[in-house]
């Protein structure tokens, strides 16, 4: 059975339409039968002639049911140029067709012809036995194409002949619009690819393809001739669709489907693709037609058309849900405000709460800016509990809202040590959970700690009760219980997360505190410890004055000491630890204590030679990294009213400054040495000085003299200055406070003491 179905259809994207050749099969039965006795079953119907044409004898032995309402009742075989002269073919001038560059004789003489223009005009043909009568149809346009179906050599030679209609020819009479129709419609004809392969051969090359196939595609006859069609493939075509190709292949049937192939350049387009299968008289497979259209805008529009379908009915189902979906977002609008507002307000509440309670390092205040923060906003009154080890009641603050805390201060004083059992702020603490009481009244004996208690949260009123727990740093401190008076406005679970934040963040303030004071009560024991009292001397009258860097205890690495030796004279020391806090504290007060034991019982009491095994111990016991000192041994005066003999050893330390006693004021210059802990055999010079009676000797760390932007020796200038101006009456209390009076930069510990030789 040899088959041929071409599908026509005019949508109006180029210019007059689009003819598309969707299925062209033309093939001879396996068991043998003839050509003209398989085809007329398939064909009858399909609105295109087709003619198979034997090239040996040029002969028409096959015409479908167009070709014969065509050409009238004709006996087949017949000579086709008397099968057109019937028809009434003629070229466009209006000669017949019958002579040999006719496109019918072309193929019949095994040509093929990719396409050309003829004339129908059924009045005027005639076929020698009949004369068809003129029944008012009008002269029409056909497109030619044909080609050879059989290889050369082979045992019977058919071509295939398909005359198109081209439409829309213009009225009678009208040549030039006939003629512009037809050129319309030739270039969309032109655009049909035809194509041979020969099974027989390996791999089932291509042997022939028709120019539009080189168009189409940009491949060449010589580049397409020899090559399986496979290389129009490329990565994204569909292999769906190819295996299905090969299936139908494989089993010599004819197939028909629309998939992505490539150009010559890379570029894709979609190709309509008919193969069919054509067998020789023997039933022998010679050769595979392919009719190709390139499909491109057609596949284009329809996936336009089913995507405006597709918007159209989204569209439709959005319409008919618009009205409940804008009720709903009215409505969700209206609750997303609220929420908006509730999470602002909640906000807003977090903020507060986070600024007011970092303010103060005092819990008790703690606490009651804490009560501040529930009563009015969350609750009509509140009591926070703060508890200790052994769960005891260590602490209590609450307030209400119209009585502040006069009413419940009755509460406060009546409140047990231990709080009940089933108290919200026990259970609270128990499972470190909220706990929420809905119908408080019914449980007031059972949650409340005593009758004055029960007296109270009647009379404030209690409908529902939430008891969140002060956690922090893994332990439970105590609990924050509030309560509601009316039932109207119970407590929801956006209430419970809000309290629970609020009472996480107080908990951790609180236990920041309870640390601080801690590390403060551990700071000003060891600063007592190691900044002692200055002894009573007689003819010495000292002061001094201390201040740490540090920010979490007021100790650092700097120090001063006073002492009299067992020899009479007096020691005065000024030293500086490299770093502060506590770490430079401990390290100081390790280095005091050795330079006290050096300077007791030092066989040569001699600042350079106690300085000297002052270094060698510390580096010897690694007591600290490195310090300077100064160190001064006064001797007493001989006799009463003379003067005080002064050496003084300088370890890296700033210069001493002297007060006179007219009330001059300079640095005591010249004296330097290196560091202690750099160099165990370093030797510092001793500068011996003697004060007369009413002589002042200042002794500081850098701290006192540094700032920012300006260098040591600038410092000591503003220091001279502050004492010089003082009045020349004042003692070292006076002096100490005007040399602290300057603004300190705050980055390095200060220690200082001032000395007066009577």
């Amino acid at each position: 059975m040899a088959t041929v179905s071409v599908d026509g259809r005019a949508a109006g994207e180029r210019q007059a339409g689009i003819v598309t050749v969707a299925n062209a099969v033309v093939s001879e039965q396996p068991d043998g039968g003839s050509a003209a006795s398989a085809l007329p079953a398939v064909l009858a119907d399909v609105p295109v002639a087709v003619l198979l044409i034997e090239q040996d004898s040029g002969a028409v032995t096959y015409a479908n049911t167009a070709a014969v309402e065509m050409a009238g009742n004709v006996r087949l075989p017949v000579d086709i140029d008397t099968w057109g002269a019937s028809a009434g073919l003629t070229d466009l001038a209006g000669a017949p067709l019958a002579r040999t560059s006719g496109p019918l004789s072309v193929v019949a003489q095994g040509q093929p012809v990719t396409g050309e223009a003829v004339r129908l005009s059924p009045g005027r043909s005639t076929d020698g036995e009949r004369a068809r009568e003129d029944d008012g149809q009008r002269d029409r346009l056909l497109w030619v194409t044909g080609f050879p179906l059989s290889q050369p050599g082979s045992g019977r030679q058919l071509a295939l002949v398909v005359l198109l209609q081209v439409e829309g020819a213009g009225p009678d009479g009208d040549a030039d619009a006939e003629l512009q129709a037809l050129r319309e419609r030739a270039v969309i004809a032109t655009d049909i690819a035809f194509t041979i392969t020969d099974p027989r051969q390996e791999d089932s090359p291509l042997v022939w393809v028709n120019p539009s196939f080189t168009r189409i595609t940009g491949y060449s006859y010589e580049e397409s001739v020899g090559r399986n069609c496979r290389f129009l493939q490329g990565p994204n075509t569909d292999p769906a669709a190819l295996a299905e190709i090969r299936t139908a292949l494989a089993a010599r049937e004819p197939i028909t489907t629309t998939l992505l192939n490539h150009r010559r350049d890379g570029t894709a387009f979609w190709n309509q693709l008919a193969i069919s299968p054509v067998f020789d008289g023997e039933g022998q497979l010679v050769s595979f037609v392919g009719v190709q259209t390139d499909v491109t805008e057609r596949v284009r529009v329809e996936a336009e058309r089913e995507a405006a379908f597709a918007a159209e009915q989204t569209a439709r189902q959005e319409a008919e849900l618009a009205r409940a979906v804008a009720e709903q977002a009215r409505s969700d609008a209206e609750r997303a405000q609220r929420e908006a507002e509730g999470a602002q307000a909640r906000l807003a509440l977090m903020a507060e709460a986070t600024s007011s309670l970092i303010a103060t390092l005092d819990v008790g205040d703690l606490l009651d800016r804490l009560a501040k923060l529930c009563v009015p906003q969350l609750a009509d009154w509140v009591v926070i509990t703060l508890v200790d080890e052994s769960g005891e009641v260590r602490e209590l603050v609450s307030r209400d809202r119209e009585r502040g805390r006069t009413e419940l201060r009755r509460y406060d004083g009546g409140h047990a040590l231990r709080l009940p059992p089933d108290s919200p702020s026990q259970r609270s603490i128990s499972s470190s959970q909220a706990v929420l009481v809905d119908r408080l009244p019914e449980q007031l004996d059972e949650v409340m700690a005593g009758p004055v208690a029960i007296e109270i949260a009647e009379r404030l009123g209690a409908a529902s009760a939430l008891s969140v727990p002060l956690v922090a740093r893994r332990r439970t401190r105590g609990a924050m219980a509030l309560v509601r008076t009316s039932s109207d406005r119970p407590f929801t679970p956006d209430d419970v997360s809000l309290v629970e934040d609020l009472a996480r963040r107080a908990a951790l303030v609180m236990d920041n505190v309870r640390l601080y004071q801690q590390e403060h009560a551990v700071a000003d024991t060891l600063q007592r410890s190691l900044l002692p009292d200055l002894p009573e001397i007689p003819g010495l009258e000292a002061a001094a004055h201390y201040v740490s860097a540090s920010t979490a205890a007021d100790v650092g690495g700097d120090f001063y000491d006073l002492l009299q030796l067992p020899d009479g004279s007096v020691a005065l020391v000024v030293g500086d630890v490299v770093g502060h806090d506590v770490v430079a504290a401990a390290a100081m007060g390790h280095l005091r204590g050795l330079i006290r034991a050096c300077l007791w019982d030092a066989p040569d009491p001699s600042p350079s030679t106690v300085l000297t095994r002052v270094d060698r111990l510390v580096q010897g016991l690694h007591v600290a990294s490195m310090a300077t000192l100064v160190y001064v041994r006064a001797l007493p005066p001989a006799e009463p009213g003379g003067s005080w003999t002064v050496q003084v050893a300088n370890a890296g330390h700033p210069p001493l400054v002297l007060r006179a006693p007219d009330g001059t004021v300079r640095p005591v210059d010249g004296i330097s040495g290196m560091l202690v802990g750099v160099d165990a055999e370093a030797h510092r010079a001793v500068h011996t000085l003697e004060l007369p009676p009413g002589t002042t000797l200042l002794g500081y760390t850098d701290g006192l003299v540094e700032t920012p932007g300006s260098d040591l020796d600038q410092g000591i200038e503003h220091l001279v200055a502050r004492l010089a101006a003082t009045p020349a009456t004042a003692g070292p209390r006076e002096l100490c406070d005007a040399a602290v009076s300057g603004t300190l930069d705050g980055r390095d510990d200060v220690a200082l003491i001032a000395v007066r030789f009577a």
